[in-house]
């Protein structure tokens, strides 16, 4: 594991810093590129990060040529990570600020995450902060996963507005509830995993999931 090559892309979106420095402390390689001509041969691990807007990452994902290689790389069966809007913008459609298309890599949408609790009280959009996750979908066992060792009711980051929403509910990995509203924590499409949470501010069950997703 201390010898794994891992990239991590940067398509000119958000600070990179956190999830760079988690990976290396899990004891990765780390390679960051910002564009996809940088690939001479395709790593061991690839990471797609967000923060921002759907569409805008979209628009440069595909104007880095990240678009064609996270595709090419994935039917590799090598192990792919999403985070938040990275885990995203694997979906078919985002809905943020009209309907934009993703990645189409996991079925489903990416909603708005609903602004009133299950009592019907308003509650703080974003979602910001720990929340725990729970079983998700039809998956009996997390493992042999991101989340293999992980508990079921431990707490994780999470800073988001709007949410991933699989079509199949074999494709959820774990859930988590804001004030009872359900949300999907995070998804796996057979080689391809999304978080909406933030493993790398989650102290030391992200860098739990981290070296699980170095591991599988």
């Amino acid at each position: 594991m201390s010898n794994l090559d891992l990239t991590v892309i940067d398509y000119g979106i958000g600070n990179l810093h956190n999830v760079v420095r988690a990976l290396q402390h899990c004891g990765a390689n780390v390679t960051l590129i910002d564009d996809a001509s940088q690939i001479k041969t395709l790593p061991e691990r690839l990471v797609l990060p967000g923060v921002g807007a759907f569409a805008g990452g979209m628009r440069e994902i595909q104007n880095r040529g990240f678009d064609d290689l996270i595709k090419r790389y994935v039917c590799t069966e090598r192990p792919f990570l999403g985070i938040c809007v990275g885990a995203q913008m694997l979906f078919d459609v985002g809905e943020e600020f009209g309907n934009h298309s993703g990645l189409g890599l996991i079925s489903g949408r990416v909603k708005a995450v609903p602004a009133f609790s299950v009592s019907s009280k308003r509650h703080r959009i974003p979602h910001i902060g720990w929340s725990c996750l729970e079983a998700g979908g039809l998956e009996q066992t997390w493992r042999n996963t991101i989340l293999d060792g992980v508990n079921l009711g431990a707490a994780v980051y999470f800073v988001h507005s709007y949410a991933i929403y699989p079509d199949k509910q074999e494709d959820q990995l774990a859930m988590t509830y804001y004030n009872g509203i359900p949300i999907c924590a995070a998804v796996r499409r057979n080689n391809i995993y999304g978080c909406q949470f933030h493993p790398e501010r989650s102290a030391d069950v992200g860098l739990q999931i981290l070296k699980s997703f170095m591991l599988i």
